[in-house]
């Protein structure tokens, strides 16, 4: 599929040009990811998470603190703003020009990570349906937000998720959501159809099949797939087993118009990226 000619955003003053796609490597800072292999609670693993995922060829490193696989346990602002203090505090230590995206659906915990430890994208599971004061703060904060489609709450989406239309609901959400962005004056907006929350394994499939369709938005796409459930489920496996069924996925959603993949695996993605490219070009 021909990729959009203009995809830029900028962060922290310079425009990162996703004409090629981008990896996004995770660094969860929680005791209780869904994929054991990501939790990293001390310095001295968060370092050598840090170092990884920038030497294998990320973008941008994504930084969460607060755990949203299904059933997840909540936990306070002031317990992620914890751990994220530690995290970035050792992530900017090591690589102090990396570009960072934060994991995170508080608007008080996004600004503190903006402003205080120049974090250039927020990253908002829940596109400001968690915290009415998002969207403003982006605004304020001038940065690009990506915000993903969730039925629910991380505590209930995967109970019954149910949609009469999938498609047309999503996407009158995305028009709905960037409609408000765009008149508080946001202007770097990435989508995330948000494979895997309040969705079952055949509605993940289903957005799969129709990915493509997001370029009605004419906006950079972020895809998560990386060794979920709509993996491991269908093959019967588990997220240590999921990484050949995630590149599979992951090249799939390049070939669909995909502009950033958000994995663990980096190196993985990185050439999958590069296999890509190399067929269109």
């Amino acid at each position: 599929m021909e990729r959009l000619n203009t995809k830029y955003i900028n962060v922290n003053g310079t425009l990162l040009d996703l004409s090629t796609p981008c990896v996004m490597g995770i660094l969860n800072v929680t005791p209780d990811s869904f994929y054991a292999g990501s939790r990293m609670q001390t310095e001295v693993e968060i370092a050598r998470r840090v170092e990884q995922i920038v030497t294998e060829g990320a973008g941008i490193i994504d930084i969460g603190a607060y755990s949203s696989r299904p059933n997840a346990d909540n936990v306070s602002a002031r317990e992620e703003m914890e751990r994220l203090r530690t995290g970035l505090s050792v992530l900017r230590r090591v690589k102090p020009d990396a570009v960072v995206s934060v994991d995170t659906f508080r608007a008080d915990v996004a600004r503190m990570c903006v402003e205080e430890y120049g974090v250039a994208i927020i990253n908002d599971i829940a596109a400001g349906e968690m915290d009415e004061e998002m969207f403003r703060t982006v605004a304020e904060l001038n940065v690009p937000y990506i915000m993903m489609h969730m039925q629910g709450t991380p505590q209930d989406m995967q109970q019954h998720p149910h949609y009469d239309n999938l498609l047309k609901e999503v996407f009158q959400y995305f028009a709905r959501k960037v409609q408000q962005l765009r008149d508080l004056g946001v202007k770097d907006i990435i989508l995330d159809p948000g494979f895997g929350f309040g969705k079952t394994l055949e509605h993940n499939y289903e957005l799969l099949n129709h990915l493509e369709e997001f370029r009605i938005f004419e906006l950079p796409l972020l895809v998560g797939v990386s060794r979920k459930s709509m993996i491991y489920r269908l093959l019967g496996t588990t997220p240590q087993e999921s990484l050949n069924g995630t590149t599979v996925i992951d090249t799939i959603c390049l070939l669909k118009g995909a502009d950033i993949l958000r994995v663990h695996d980096v190196k993985e993605a990185v050439e999958t990226i590069r296999i890509v490219e190399a067929m269109r070009n």
